[in-house]
């Protein structure tokens, strides 16, 4: 399975937002708007050994489910003692394709995943050694995942719940351990810190719109989350891990077991938030993403703490789980590595991202033959590939939203100011009718319009037009239309990506943003 996911991290073509985290490495800044700068920093590290192919941005992902199986195995070892166990758990993750294959698309949860597993690791040798210094661990990889991505958050009421449910709690307040994880925790998140107080707080104020953002409610959307869940956890597998959960928190919470407690409600609290805002707001694709090996553990050890007339059952089940999920992530391999067909025309998801080199050739062979030295986009995805496929020889820049490159180093203004640039743009993005004309004063002249293709289906149609007399603001004012981060966080929702293989999907909005 890990030969199958370095082919599709290798072949698949890279999505806007991997082109987009790969656009952060390049940059020398302590975080972003929209993340903590981990995933960065990872890709810096990776494509300084691989250079900037697609395995190179990916390889962090190759290596974090690696180590998120070491420790998901180690953690059900040490509670259960049973290697029975310990298979059903990494081959739970290899059945779900939330982990199976996508873990090979690199996404901030690539960098979270392993860090909060890591810290229940931690805790989890914590109890077994009754070695207070297990805090200190727990701490340090706590922070680390809080450079990752903001939703580690989700886990305080996890670890709330350790601390203070099972009859050790009086203990744990009064030592000086916890207290000292928790500020090793803060220290390894000064530099987020410390960019936001440097920048108005824009990260948490852009999170926190989308957090609190109050559309009308829908059933629709909390029913496209449920079939993800389905569809990216398994069919089979979900109900599964959800019994699990369920069982072990039941005798976690009975008994006060501590490290039931803490696998269970480290699923339950942010898949019960998560439906909530469902209700709500369309939940991203791999927001729940970090829960799910925290569900693999409980169900595996649940399976083994049953009694032997509900253990064979249960194995059963959990075998049926194992073989289909895995046939089904295989399938999914083939169908985006192998297969020559789209089957879901425009809103297959590889198709969604794929296709754009034609689009960077035409804006270069535009370039030369207009005598222009410059690229100018109204969006990031477009942004992002067209620096990934031209590898900087021309400056590319999104001349709106200008609050995502806060700290960025620019271009070399040389070659933009007073030349000539080539404006590239998904129609209907090139509209006349766009507000974001009245606030630029450049003249546009049409040159060509650029099919972006997948498999013989048109996903895109690219407008390329002539662009003078005008030179963008870098860095213009925050309460500037070209600049303001709560239009990014506020205009209708976060979208999701679907992979076609959930028989849903067709039924779902193509949608862009990866949570």
């Amino acid at each position: 399975m890990t030969a199958l996911r370095l082919i599709y991290a290798s072949t698949v073509d890279l999505r806007t937002d991997e082109a987009y985290y790969w656009t952060w490495s390049k940059e020398n800044v302590l975080s972003f708007l929209d993340h903590p700068p981990m995933i960065a920093w990872l890709i810096r590290l990776s494509t300084a050994v691989f250079g900037d192919t697609n395995l190179g941005v990916r390889f962090p992902g190759i290596l974090a489910m690696l180590a998120t199986q070491g420790l998901l195995a180690d953690i059900v070892w040490r509670v259960t003692r049973d290697s029975r166990a310990v298979v059903v758990a990494v081959l739970m993750m290899e059945a779900s394709l939330y982990f199976g294959l996508l873990m090979a698309k690199v996404s901030p949860d690539v960098a979270l995943i392993p860090f909060v597993m890591a810290m229940a690791w931690a805790l989890v040798r914590l109890v077994e050694s009754n070695d207070e210094r297990w805090w200190l661990a727990a701490g340090t990889f706590a922070g680390l995942a809080s450079l990752s991505k903001f939703t580690c958050v989700l886990l305080l009421p996890a670890l709330l719940a350790f601390m203070l449910v099972p009859r050790w709690r009086v203990r744990w307040l009064r030592s000086p351990y916890p207290w000292a994880a928790a500020l090793i925790a803060l220290v390894l998140f000064l530099p987020v810190l410390i960019w936001n107080m440097q920048h108005d707080w824009a990260s948490f104020r852009f999170q926190f719109v989308r957090v609190v953002a109050t559309h009308a409610w829908s059933l629709r959307t909390l029913g496209e989350f449920i079939g993800l869940q389905l569809g990216l956890v398994g069919f089979i597998l979900l109900p599964v891990v959800l019994a699990g959960v369920a069982l072990t928190a039941r005798r976690g919470y009975r008994h006060l077991d501590a490290v039931a407690v803490l696998l269970s409600t480290a699923v339950i609290f942010p898949l019960l938030f998560l439906l909530w805002r469902s209700l709500r707001l369309r939940i991203g694709d791999t927001w729940p993403m970090f829960i799910w090996p925290f569900g693999f553990a409980a169900a595996a050890i649940n399976l083994a703490m049953q009694p032997d007339g509900w253990r064979k059952s249960s194995a059963r089940s959990a075998h049926v789980a194992i073989f289909s999920g895995i046939a089904f992530v295989v399938a999914a391999f083939l169908y985006s590595v192998a297969a020559p067909w789209n089957l879901i025309g425009r809103t297959d998801p590889i198709g969604r991202e794929a296709g754009y080199e034609p689009i960077a050739r035409h804006a270069e062979a535009e370039l030369k033959k207009t005598g222009g030295t410059w690229i100018a986009t109204t969006d990031y995805r477009t942004y992002a590939m067209l620096r990934w496929f031209l590898r900087d020889r021309v400056p590319v820049v999104q001349i709106n939203e200008r609050g995502r490159y806060i700290g960025f180093r620019e271009p070399n203004m040389d070659q933009i100011r007073g030349h000539t640039g080539i404006y590239v743009a998904r129609e209907p993005d090139n509209n006349p009718g766009n507000p974001l004309w009245p606030l630029i004063t450049a003249t546009r002249e049409p040159l060509e319009r650029v099919d972006r293709v997948w498999r013989g289906t048109v996903m895109d149609t690219y407008a390329l037009e002539k662009f003078t007399g005008w030179t963008p603001e870098l860095s213009p004012p925050p309460d500037s239309q070209l600049f303001r981060w709560n239009l990014l966080a506020g205009a209708g929702g976060v979208p999701a990506f679907y992979p076609p293989w959930i028989s849903v999907a067709a039924s779902l909005p193509a949608a862009r943003r990866d949570g």
